[in-house]
This record gives structure tokens, sequence and C-alpha cells, in this order.
């Protein structure tokens, strides 16, 4: 018996007939592209994607994948992906979600399903403002944003996305940008391959209620001083010269420059996207904001773990294979039962 090759699939493919509305500018077009690019480069069948979103300008992405999909209830879609996964463990499963959709209302499911490392790849847009209600400051807002909630500045302390997902101990975690269009394919390609939860955050503007929130790092004349391009197996330099690095320091890490006082590559730090201690990772997530450090982008953390949806299999049939098949009607009529006329 032989089975027909899977027909080749390009980006038209996963497009919708659904007018794409976002404000113009917006960094979810960016983000679109690059998810409608990739797809047809994983080999997987295109009835075998789901896209699951929750609330939000990013949540209407599932409108715009030719794809199975569904859009479910604000926070929610981490909970709802899973029983799918969970039913479902030969589908692709994908997660929309903002920063406020998955950092306040649903963050009691974002990070349960990391913990649980449950086979999907979550995609966080983060422009660090609510959107689609107009312009209230979110969870990743900085200190100090001035936005309709908080006409005086936010007092709030803000959640960094890529710590609180490596505190959970997700074991992929990666971060991007949405104009970097060559890095943000890379890195997603990087989370489909995973198994187990593969979280991305993605750095995405909103021309309307927070512009130009990420250009201090992401503009293209500051990129290279700004950021750091993580590679597995190579050193942690950065610059225009790539002449800067990161070494340890006792317990932190420390901005040096190569060639001053004998400092070579030999004393920057390679990087180690498996490294099966979380600390490492979570150092490299909190370099964003620290004065004089470069933003890491990349694969901050990449390391192997049994996904959910295979352990549930395997009790199921573990605990089958020892007590036989149950029977539903069986189960309802045991114990105490009574009629009600």
């Amino acid at each position: 018996m032989t089975t027909s090759a899977l027909p080749v699939l390009n980006k038209k493919d996963f497009q919708t007939d659904q007018e794409v509305r976002w404000c113009p500018g917006c960094g979810d077009y960016a983000i679109l592209n690059a998810v409608q690019g990739v797809f047809p480069e994983l080999g997987i069948p295109r009835e075998k994607f789901v896209v699951v979103s929750g609330i939000g300008c990013s949540s209407r992405l599932p409108y715009y994948m030719n794809t199975f999909g569904f859009h479910t209830i604000h926070g929610r879609a981490p909970a709802i992906a899973t029983g799918l996964k969970i039913s479902r463990p030969d589908l692709d499963v994908w997660v929309a979600t903002g920063d406020g959709d998955a950092l306040s209302i649903g963050g009691n499911h974002f990070i349960h399903v990391l913990r649980r490392n449950v086979g999907l790849k979550i995609l966080l847009f983060n422009n660090r403002i609510y959107g689609l209600t107009k312009g209230q400051y979110s969870p990743t807002s900085d200190q100090g944003t001035k936005a309709k909630s908080t006409p005086y500045g936010s007092l709030d302390r803000p959640f960094n996305p890529a710590s609180l997902a490596v505190g959970a101990e997700a074991t992929f975690v990666a971060r991007s940008v949405d104009v970097m269009q060559a890095h943000l394919k890379g890195v997603l390609k990087r989370a489909a391959e995973h198994k187990g939860t593969a979280f991305t955050e993605i750095m995405q503007n909103c021309p309307i209620f927070n512009d130009g929130v990420w250009d201090d790092v992401t503009a293209k004349d500051v990129r290279e001083d700004e950021l750091l391009l993580l590679e597995h197996g190579k050193p942690l330099v950065f610059g225009k010269k790539k002449d800067k690095g990161i070494r340890m320091n006792g317990l932190d890490l420390e901005v040096v420059t190569l060639g001053q006082n004998g400092i070579t590559e030999n004393d920057i730090i390679v990087h180690n996207e498996k490294h099966p201690n979380p600390a490492y990772a979570f150092l490299l997530s909190r370099m964003e904001g620290l004065e004089g450090f470069p933003m890491p982008v990349g694969v901050l953390r990449a390391v192997d773990a049994p996904a959910y949806e295979n352990t549930v299999k395997a009790q199921l049939e573990a605990v089958t294979a020892k007590k036989g098949k149950g029977d539903l009607a069986k189960l309802l009529a045991q114990g105490d039962t009574w009629a009600v006329d």
C-alpha cells in the first residue's frame, strides 16, 4: 500500500478571503505574514493546523489563517487549546495572544500550560498596551506609562514575559521582533519543532496607542548595539563592531569590551539554550531594561521534557490495561443514587 505525497503548499494556501483589519502600520500584519510564510514550510497537512486565540487585536489571527481555528474568550485560549491537544495530539495547535490577554485575566492559564508542557506553540504579541479596548496600560507597560486608564502614569511594576515563562519552567522560551522577518521566521520554525510548550514573545508596535514603544532597541540605526542575537554554541557578542560581550561577574552578568584589559572571546559566555538549570535563561531575560545591556532575542531556552498530552495518553493506556475499558453509564449509576419525579 502506498500513500500519496503531501501537496506542496505555499503562503497563499494559508490566506483566507477575510479582509485583514488592523490599524495601518500595526505590527500584527508583519506577524501574520511570518506565520503564513512559515506554515507551508513545516511539512504538515493544512487540515492538521489549528490556531486558537483569546481576545484582543492579536486574537483576530484565526480569521486570517486558512486553517481550523477557534476564537475563545478573554485569557482562556491556553485552556481551550490544552483540551484540544490532549484529545487530538495529532494536531499542530498554535495559540495567538497578547500581553493583556495572556498576562492579566489569562495569567493563571498561561503559567499552568507552561509548567504542564502541553504541546502548544504560543505566540505572545507584546505591544505593552491594550489596543483593542483603546489604550489602557497593560501588565507589560513600563512604570510611568501615561494611558487612558493611568493619566498620571502607571504605578505597577510590569511583567517580563520571558522571565515569567522561565520562572514557570517553560521548556522553550524565545523572543523576536515583528519587523525582523527573517529572524522571526527562524524562531517560529524552531518553536514548531519543539516537543512541548513553545513560548515566543514577539515585540510588536501599536502605532495608535503606543507608537515606537520598542524603537530604542529595534530601530535599524540602533539595533546592532541594542539587541543581542542569541545563537546556541556562540559567544554572547554584540555591537556594530562586534566588540562587546557578556560575561559572568560573580552571580551577575556584566557587559565588557573585547580588547580592553586583556578581555578576549574566551572570557565571554557561550550561549547554551539547552542548559538544564533555568537560572541561566532567567539571567538572560532580566537583561531587558538594564542600563548598558542589550536585549536578547532568539531562543533563550530549549530543553527536552515529556509533553503533557503524551503523559496523559500513557497514563490512560496503563489504567485501561489494568482495569479494563470504563463504562460511563456504570460510573454515573454507582454509589448512592436517587430519582427525582
